[in-house]
């Protein structure tokens, strides 16, 4: 393991990876894992990536995992970089990509962090996990830890899609739906009160309680370098909820540019809905990330992006401002459009959540902020199936005819 030391974001306490350790020893702030770079140069370079299988764990040198037999893994990563040349023409764009994480496991780029997060739990001896997620983090986790022949409980917000549920369930999953009640996500604090009574390992969608599975969204980063011939884009357009995938992303970037694998850092492009954009709201209006306010009932169609308070600002705000991007709002009708129109001109089936990065593209096109020139990867975050109620609002019923000929002319003509 290449890990060198933990440092607090909060107080700036340093300290050695040691078992259980998930959050600050001396004030409870959160952590971030810094490597010794030097010595994963020493160990890899661009030609020996080359030869390694796709996937996230082709990037073990970056991870935080002593001893490999502890590695849980559903093949994830390793996702296609499409080139979306329809869809393209009809926004009047030059280089227009697609990492289509709809491809993973469980069908959301969370098979990364929860891979990570699960192989990091066994490495620590867990046999019980616990999570708080609007569906797609819990899926995940479920699946792995069915894996890893572990316990999984998910505290999921009371309204979870239908399709979520059932794919959480069926990995055996203890599920509990959590009311809301007060100020705050119920499911976080269902999850804490868990962690603190019982020593469950807490394996969140975000990185604010366990800095270990976050780490598996920088592999998108190093992947899409790779699949662009070793350069970074000029824009990478990123659906956000607590700002845990933007921060990862950012980190893959900086430690590649770090490592001369790339010259440069793309910009980042935060995308939020109109119903829920506490972390926009706070960039836009340059406020630290420690005072931002729990957003008052969020209501959205991208489930997914549902975090009242995004609790990976910290590290997301200074990761857009570090690489000059910036960050936006979509409307439920920009991003039901945009789920519509990526079907339609690419073939992909993405969940609200998961088209929301298309929308934010078009807004920041018509806004003048990206150039129809540039080299842009949107992050295509999670499948449709996932809520297939809202995809249905979208298209007309087909109709039902007998086998006769007359009938299917005059359906036809119509």
């Amino acid at each position: 393991m290449f890990v060198k030391e933990l440092k607090c974001l909060k107080c700036g306490k340093k300290q050695k990876p040691t078992k259980g350790l998930y959050v600050c020893k001396k004030c409870g702030g959160k952590l971030e894992i810094f490597y010794d770079y030097d010595a994963i140069a020493d160990k890899i370079n661009k030609k020996g990536f080359a030869k390694r299988p796709p996937g996230v764990w082709k990037y073990a040198e970056f991870l935080p995992i002593a001893d490999r037999k502890n590695i849980v893994t559903l093949g994830e990563g390793g996702t296609p970089l499409l080139e979306a040349k329809n869809l393209a023409r009809e926004l009047g764009m030059k280089y227009l990509w697609l990492k289509d994480e709809t491809r993973n496991p469980t069908s959301s780029f969370k098979d990364r962090p929860m891979s990570v997060g699960v192989s990091k739990a066994v490495e620590f001896g867990a046999k019980v996990v616990v999570t708080a997620s609007s569906g797609n983090a819990a899926i995940a986790l479920a699946a792995y830890s069915a894996k890893a022949g572990i316990e999984c409980y998910a505290f999921v917000p009371a309204e979870v899609p239908s399709p979520k549920l059932a794919q959480l369930l069926i990995y055996g999953a203890h599920v509990i739906r959590a009311k809301p009640k007060g100020i705050g996500d119920p499911s976080y604090k269902l999850m804490r009160m868990a962690h603190e009574r019982y020593g469950w390992h807490p394996i969140p969608s975000c990185g604010a309680f366990n800095p270990y599975h976050p780490e598996g969204s920088k592999t998108m980063s190093y992947e899409i370098c790779e699949q662009l011939g070793w350069q970074a884009p000029d824009w990478v357009v990123v659906p956000v909820g607590a700002g845990t995938l933007l921060s990862g992303n950012a980190k893959g970037y900086l430690e590649f540019k770090q490592l001369g694998f790339i010259n440069r850092m793309p910009r980042l492009a935060a995308i939020q809905t109109e119903g829920c954009a506490p972390l926009v709201k706070a960039f836009k209006k340059g406020t630290s990330p420690y005072k931002i306010s729990t957003w008052k009932n969020p209501r959205t169609v991208a489930g997914g992006l549902v975090d009242p308070y995004p609790w990976d600002a910290d590290t997301a705000i200074p990761a857009i401002k570090t690489s000059k991007g910036t960050a936006e709002v979509v409307s439920d009708e920009e991003i039901l459009a945009a789920e519509k129109l990526l079907a339609e001109t690419e073939g992909i089936f993405a969940e609200p959540s998961g088209a929301a990065g298309l929308a934010g593209l078009r807004k920041l096109l018509d806004m003048g902020l990206v150039d129809r020139s540039d080299v842009v990867v949107v992050e295509i975050t999670g499948g449709g199936l996932k809520d297939q109620k809202i995809a249905m609002q979208l298209v007309k019923e087909p109709p039902t005819i007998e086998p006769e000929l007359d009938q299917l002319e005059r359906l036809i003509k119509t």
